[in-house]
């Protein structure tokens, strides 16, 4: 598989609560924009208009998230994204945010399927793309 990328990120003031404390609906924000970064280093290119340049949409089939620990305001993220898997018409990223002293925040995981634009059926990951996400 890909090598592991490591995505830094400020939680910003609008990230969170009233208390300071992250939103429960932004970690799904954290995850999707770490794994579009890490797209982009992969396939070096902007992530997604990268992705869909292979002749694809590549929807969410699952997307699954496990809250570990509070995330506060001005914590700085540290967010690891590996490729998990690479099927015949789908791939899965494996996500973790960590703060502070490699304090484990948040897990996640999203598997996107390959998409025909023109028929909208599910059509095998192309080879160049397999190759890059291998």
């Amino acid at each position: 598989m890909s090598s592991p990328v490591f995505i830094k990120r400020k939680v910003l003031f609008g990230d969170c609560d009233p208390e300071g404390i992250v939103y429960t609906p932004r970690f799904s924000y954290f995850a999707l924009e770490a794994v579009h970064e890490a797209l982009g280093i992969w396939l070096d290119g902007p992530g997604l208009r990268t992705l869909m340049g292979f002749n694809i949409l590549p929807p969410a089939r699952a997307f699954s998230l496990e809250f570990l620990h509070p995330v506060t305001w001005d914590d700085e993220l540290t967010i690891k994204v590996s490729v998990s898997n690479v099927g015949e018409h789908s791939f899965s990223f494996s996500v973790e945010g960590r703060i502070a002293s490699d304090v484990l925040a948040f897990v996640a995981s999203l598997t996107q399927v390959c998409v025909s634009p023109e028929s909208r059926a599910v059509v095998a990951i192309p080879p160049q793309l397999r190759a890059l996400l291998q």
